[in-house]
């Protein structure tokens, strides 16, 4: 039977997930709610035209 107090304890987080980590946080990337803002920004500046 697996004893899970010991396992835990065997426990290290694996270095690629805390590399992976590190790179997501540190890249500035935008969700879709900025690109809307930003797309709503440009028509606006543009006349809101629609084609």
């Amino acid at each position: 039977m697996i004893n899970f107090e010991e396992e835990l304890k065997k426990f290290k987080p694996s270095l690629e997930i805390d590399k992976a980590e590190d790179a997501i946080y540190q890249n500035d990337l935008r969700d879709v709610m900025d690109l809307i803002e930003e797309i709503t920004k440009e028509l606006k500046a543009a006349g809101g035209s629609r084609s």
